[in-house]
Parts: structure tokens; C-alpha cells; sequence
């Protein structure tokens, strides 16, 4: 074998058997496990928001919207956090993207909110809600990455002095 031909990882293994190569493939238990934990975490956010500002079926469905709204806000930050910052750890946006936003944000909610709202006889409390959280969350997310990457330049120019 010459320096120029690359090691095998594990000698035992034909990389020309498909069933062999399978064997090199990472492990996707650390990327499962964070996601579960940062679900976790979520979740347990938006179940607390969620019980302390009830509404009836009725009503604006306040809590919903602010978390939804909210975890727009978040995702821009994060977004430009994993891009822009820390770039070396694979496992922060499965944790807090998936995980954390992913539990935390309920858009299905918003959705099933909806329906209720206009089956409860108020059908410009739905069409109300649904149209401000699009109008918000949307820019939500601008606000979170614009802000975020101007904090991040601020810092980079601080340190650079």
C-alpha cells in the first residue's frame, strides 16, 4: 500500500458489498437524542404558555399566537446563530431547531384555532387570527435574522478592535 491510497477505516469492510458500507455510516442516535431532548424542552414551553392564557373557543386564541409569533422571532436568530457563529456544532440546530422550535411552535394549532373560532360563530375572530399571524410571523422571522446578524457584526467589530 503507497501514502497516496486512503486507510480503510476498518479492514473487515468491502466498500464494494452495499451491506458492508452500511457499517461506516454514522450513528444517528446523538442528532435523535438532541432533537428529543430540545422537543422536550418545547413543548413543556408551550404547554405552560398554552394553561396559564386560556381562551374559550370563541376568543382569540392569544396564547397560540404569541408563541407561534415568537418561534418565528427565534428561528431568525437561530438561523443566523448555526450559519453565522457557531458553525462547528452540528447538534445545536437539531436541538433548539428542530427540537425546541419544532415543539414549542404549534402552527397546527393555529390552524385547528381557526376552525374553532369560526364553528363557534365567530368568524372575524378566525379570519382576524389567521390573517395577523401571517402578517406577523412572517416578519417575525426578517426581524429575528436582521437583528441577530447586526448584533453578530456589532460584536465582530468590537472584538476586531
Amino acid at each position: 500500500m503507497t501514502e497516496s491510497e486512503p486507510v480503510p477505516v476498518d479492514p473487515d469492510v468491502d466498500l464494494h458489498v452495499p451491506s458492508e458500507r452500511a457499517e461506516l455510516r454514522p450513528s444517528p442516535i446523538p442528532v435523535l437524542s438532541a432533537i428529543s431532548a430540545g422537543g422536550v424542552l418545547g413543548a413543556l414551553a408551550r404547554y405552560g404558555l398554552s394553561a396559564a392564557w386560556p381562551h374559550p373557543a370563541d376568543g382569540f386564541p392569544w396564547a397560540t399566537f404569541v408563541i407561534n409569533v415568537t418561534g418565528c422571532l427565534l428561528i431568525g436568530v437561530l438561523m443566523v446563530i448555526v450559519t453565522e457563529v457557531a458553525t462547528g456544532r452540528p447538534l445545536l440546530r437539531p436541538f433548539a431547531g428542530v427540537g425546541v422550535l419544532g415543539g414549542y411552535t404549534t402552527f397546527s394549532t393555529y390552524v385547528v384555532d381557526v376552525q374553532r373560532a369560526a364553528g363557534a360563530g365567530a368568524p372575524w375572530v378566525a379570519l382576524a387570527y389567521l390573517s395577523l399571524t401571517l402578517v406577523t410571523a412572517l416578519p417575525a422571522v426578517w426581524c429575528g435574522t436582521a437583528v441577530t446578524r447586526a448584533a453578530v457584526g456589532r460584536r465582530r467589530r468590537a472584538e476586531a478592535l
